[in-house]
């Protein structure tokens, strides 16, 4: 595949770092291993390399979703990708679904949102903050999801306009102002999740989702650990993104199913399903 003008790549440079920029006829990007005429890698194929005023060789990447998750313009805690791949895992988000976001934040878990309902879905994206919906939305057109995400200012207790949707993400720093609306919106069977930073909100957001008709809640928290790769000596990184938050997953009953009472010497209690392989 050959670089166009106009597309998205990423650098990387002799150093290991990365940048994403958009590759323009005439366009300069300066760094510390001397300036970059971006225009000289249209017509190259991806993993090419241009050349610095320095000479110094710098490659040109074709971007994945990752690179740009980590790569939009904050004016806020973003999710990671690691919390976002299991959101979608999880919450079975797949091509043409409808996906209702509350808390827009930076835009990067819409980013991944849009990516996993494109083609014919369609993400709705709600924030309290003209700001960061703004940013959000520059950040969605940057990526290419501009046609698939709508971006409503709203707070979460208002309301959403969509019903029957298939999934809803809620990360606000009061999940529970949230769950009502989503309730609403879902559509049968429909799920739900939910990112808050510490125990005290999950304990009350897990109640009030159980009050509001959700079932096989499931709470995680996700731990990612980059290995540095050397020979004879290949151990873990010293640093690490460590929590970011913990998960909260749930789904939509239309009606409340409670155990029966157990007969005086009725049939031997089933065990507890535990998720685990048979035999393991």
């Amino acid at each position: 595949m050959n670089i166009k003008n106009g597309d998205t790549v990423l650098i990387y440079t002799p150093d290991k770092k990365t940048y994403l920029v958009t590759v323009e006829e005439g366009k300069r990007m300066s760094t510390h291993l001397g300036e970059l005429a971006l225009g000289d890698a249209i017509g190259l194929e991806y993993g090419s390399a241009i050349y610095s005023s320095l000479k110094h060789p710098f490659l040109v990447l074709e971007p994945t979703l990752e690179d740009r998750m980590m790569k939009v313009k904050r004016f806020t805690q973003i999710i990671y990708p690691k919390d976002a791949a299991i959101i979608i895992m999880k919450t079975g988000i797949k091509p043409g679904m409808r996906v209702i976001e509350c808390g827009a934040g930076s835009g990067s878990l819409t980013i991944a949102l849009a990516n996993a309902v494109a083609p014919g879905g369609r993400v709705y994206t709600y924030d309290r903050s003209e700001r960061f919906l703004e940013n959000a939305k520059r950040n969605v057109e940057a990526a290419g999801y501009g046609d698939v995400v709508e971006l409503k200012l709203r707070e979460a207790g208002d309301g959403f306009d969509e019903t029957g949707v298939d999934v809803v993400v809620l990360d606000l720093p009061s999940p529970w102002d949230g769950i009502p609306a989503a309730a609403r919106a879902l559509r049968g069977g429909g799920r739900i999740a939910s990112l808050s930073p510490t125990y005290n909100q999950v304990e009350k957001a897990a109640g009030i989702l159980d009050s509001h008709g959700f079932v096989f809640l499931q709470t995680v928290e996700v731990l990612v650990r980059h290995i540095r790769v050397a020979y004879g000596k290949t151990r873990p990184e010293e640093r690490m993104v460590s929590h970011t938050g913990f998960l909260t997953f749930g789904r939509k009953a239309l009606v409340k199913v409670e155990a029966a009472a157990e007969e005086p010497g009725g049939a031997e209690e089933a065990p507890e399903e535990t998720g685990d392989e048979p035999g393991e």
